[in-house]
């Protein structure tokens, strides 16, 4: 019920059809076991100067990202978990926010048409195969971004580090330019 209330709240968002695959019982294991680890943020880093480049990084994404998140918490709390969720999962933290731009406008309660949700435009069939089945969770920051850099660095892996076929993987319309074209776009507004 409470996913209906805010998917009617929710303005709409312009995602594709991630398409359901048959995944091999090592890839959904990998995935499960990379949503499964609830820690928070926390970043490490192997020197000072590695800390120096992500302080100059959130202060430069934070002003950017001001007028999309006004709120200095929220904003600084998201550009955290971005920022961890991509390295984790090994992809360019400017690059996820190229693709939430395109996928959501950053509006945490996005719903799309074919109903993907939150930042990242998950569709909620992945819970069901890598997750607990829990889709309102989809709505938690963490959550999603968590969903969303473990499913692109799984579609990066199946393309052979291909991004522009991954990204059309990832939003469901692998081999047409538009999507993967926005996302790059995008990309550079966060280079």
């Amino acid at each position: 019920m409470l996913a209906l209330v805010l998917a009617g709240c929710a303005p709409l968002a312009l995602a594709g059809n991630q398409k359901e695959e048959a995944l091999a019982d090592s890839v959904r294991l990998a995935l499960s076991n990379a949503i499964k680890d609830a820690t928070p943020p926390t970043p490490t880093f192997r020197n000072p100067s590695d800390a120096a480049r992500y302080r100059n990084w959130l202060e430069t994404m934070s002003y950017r990202l001001k007028r999309k998140l006004p709120d200095d918490q929220t904003r600084n709390e998201f550009l955290a978990t971005v920022w961890y969720e991509a390295r984790r999962a090994g992809l360019d933290p400017g690059m996820v926010l190229g693709l939430i731009q395109v996928e959501s406008a950053y509006r945490k309660y996005a719903v799309s048409i074919v109903g993907a949700r939150g930042y990242m435009q998950v569709m909620p069939f992945w819970t069901n195969i890598i997750g607990d089945r829990n889709r309102r969770a989809l709505f938690d920051m963490q959550t999603n971004l968590r969903y969303g850099c473990s499913i692109l660095r799984m579609y990066l892996d199946m393309e052979a580090g291909n991004l522009y076929l991954a990204l059309g993987r990832y939003n469901g319309s692998r081999g047409k330019p538009d999507y993967p074209n926005a996302v790059l776009a995008a990309w550079n507004n966060w280079k």
